[in-house]
């Protein structure tokens, strides 16, 4: 095998000086955190955790005297010229001028200036003339699922149109949206409603409920959500108590999962799931003692622990960089004839590579070959990751050309892992040709993909780029989050940008997203030094409208 050899080859050339310098490796363990609460059915929805979704590392700015940034705010690199040329702009507030060419872009372009509510929102498309089954309500949903303003003001006028019914999903769209921007009222108000029309209240919606409330640290309404599921005509069993558990945990506190554990469990029968999301909280609190507790106890039920739940122990020792522990329990697992995954390999070839050298690292595929598993996209992501942060960039390169060769078919977060390794390295022409490939590749980007690559437009004053990137996330259904404005708001601001920078901000604060002060006070402090008074009096107004609500 190609991979096989390139990686043998890898190990032979590796040595022990060469220490690597990768950051943290959590996201990857969100890879077997979905195994489980893998009895949730997939659904076309916004993932409620987009947060949560493997993302690649904060990066260092790279300072590469050979890149430096071009003062030609419109610079486009040749090679590109013709892609980039096919992408429209698109500007922190559209002008009324733009003649977009779809309904969809119609809707798009209403709903993307910023309002001061919905009732506004609703008020704007009652003066168009425009129908609701012109356009892919789902894509809207997923467009603005950041926007709970927008997204609700178009809720509530379609509602209103003849001949057009929100279908259950549209609401738990809605429910979820709503969620996310901690409109909890409305986010009860309109279950309610769902509940009034029978049959419209799944497990899915539920679960999603009780993850936002627990996102927003609402841990006992997340708690009572699931006592009065019942109510909503949702079954109170295993699977439901699972998802209670999971959101219990990801919100990060494993202390009101155990008390809810320990209140339903003679309700219903327990399964491994339900188990194994408790150990995996413990074991993120690094309180080792209380995850042991439950792994007798899930013995002691009945229920044999599995590559998950060794797993959970194998992250924390990662962690800790305990590898004496970690040789302890892979040891322990294929005693008991449970062998481990790619997704244990990976987590351990993160950690090797954290606090080693990359031949530890690398000798994880040994071992991982040895045991008769195969090497998946994620492993070779983490490889790629970990090849080019000990600068092995052509490496890095071969592997993932390598990936297609070996039928192992390159994900978001491969793709993700090249573009964020190719921004930090200031090597423009290949992130966005990474970016293009991914389009002839039919693979979805996801919030992830972008914001490396707008840190380093911003970085290098290309603004024209910038405009195509944001209207390329439109395109893809991608919608722009809180940490994606400050991504914007940042970079603009230290790239002395000072006008777009204020024009996002606004944008930010105006579609109800609630910025960190430390950015608000960065971009205030570079706004008075360059004596710009009524910039600095149009963010403290903003900021005290804002605290008024």
């Amino acid at each position: 095998m190609l991979l096989k050899a390139r990686t043998l080859n890898l190990i032979s050339r590796s040595h022990p000086q060469r220490a690597l310098n990768v950051n943290h490796l959590s996201h990857y363990f969100a890879l077997f955190t979905t195994t489980i609460a893998g009895n949730t059915k997939q659904s076309d929805s916004p993932d409620p955790d987009s947060s949560e979704s493997p993302d690649i590392p904060s990066w260092v700015t790279n300072q590469n005297p050979e890149s430096q940034p071009s003062e030609d705010d419109d610079f486009v690199i040749p090679s590109l010229a013709s892609w980039v040329g096919n992408h429209p702009k698109v500007k922190p507030f559209a002008s009324a001028t733009e003649k977009p060419q779809t309904q969809l872009d119609i809707f798009t372009q209403i709903l993307k200036k910023p309002y001061s509510s919905p009732e506004e929102v609703v008020d704007t498309l009652n003066r168009s003339s425009l129908s609701v089954p012109s356009v892919s309500v789902n894509r809207l949903w997923k467009r603005f699922h950041d926007c709970w303003i927008s997204a609700y003001g178009f809720f509530i006028w379609a509602k209103e149109q003849t001949g057009y019914k929100h279908d259950p999903q549209s609401y738990s769209f809605m429910v979820d949206i709503l969620g996310k921007g901690r409109k909890f009222d409305l986010m009860f108000d309109l279950l309610e409603e769902m509940n009034q029309l029978k049959g419209y209240i799944n497990l899915y919606t539920i679960v999603k409920v009780m993850r936002r409330l627990a996102r927003a640290g609402r841990f006992s309404e997340a708690i009572e959500v699931f006592r009065r599921v019942e109510e909503y005509g949702v079954e109170k069993d295993i699977m439901a108590l699972n998802g209670l558990l999971d959101a219990l945990v990801k919100g990060d506190s494993v202390e009101h999962a155990h008390e809810a554990f320990l209140e339903f469990k003679e309700c219903m029968t327990l399964n491994s799931s339900s188990f194994n999301t408790l150990i995996h909280g413990f074991c993120k609190a690094r309180k080792l003692d209380d995850a042991r507790k439950i792994l007798k106890e899930m013995k002691e039920y009945g229920c044999q622990p599995c590559v998950v739940s060794y797993t959970c122990f194998i992250e924390a020792y990662c962690r800790e960089k305990d590898f004496e522990k970690v040789d302890s329990v892979l040891d322990e697992m294929k005693k008991k004839g449970c062998t481990p995954n790619a997704v244990t390999y990976t987590i351990i070839m993160h950690a090797r590579g954290k606090s080693g050298t990359i031949r530890k690292a690398l000798e994880v595929y040994e071992m991982m070959k040895n045991d008769g598993r195969l090497p998946d996209s994620s492993f070779c992501s983490s490889l790629i990751f970990i090849l080019s942060k000990g600068g092995r960039l052509k490496d890095a390169d071969e592997i993932f050309e390598d990936m297609e060769k070996q039928g192992i078919k390159p994900t978001v977060l491969t793709y993700n892992t090249m573009i964020s390794l190719a921004c930090e390295h200031s090597l423009e022409e290949k992130a966005l040709k990474l970016l293009q490939r991914m389009e002839e590749d039919s693979c979805k980007p996801n919030v992830f993909t972008y914001k490396p690559l707008l840190r380093m437009c911003c970085r290098k004053k290309r603004m024209k780029v910038l405009n195509v990137l944001l209207s390329h996330m439109l395109n893809n259904d991608v919608s722009i989050d809180l940490s994606t404005y400050c991504v914007l708001v940042h970079g603009l601001c230290s790239c002395g940008k000072l006008e777009q920078a204020v024009a996002y901000f606004e944008e930010m604060v105006l579609k109800g997203m609630i910025p960190l002060d430390s950015l608000r006070k960065k971009l205030v402090e570079t706004l008075e030094k360059e004596n710009m008074t009524e910039a600095v009096e149009k963010i403290q107004r903003l900021m005290s409208n804002v605290t008024a609500k």
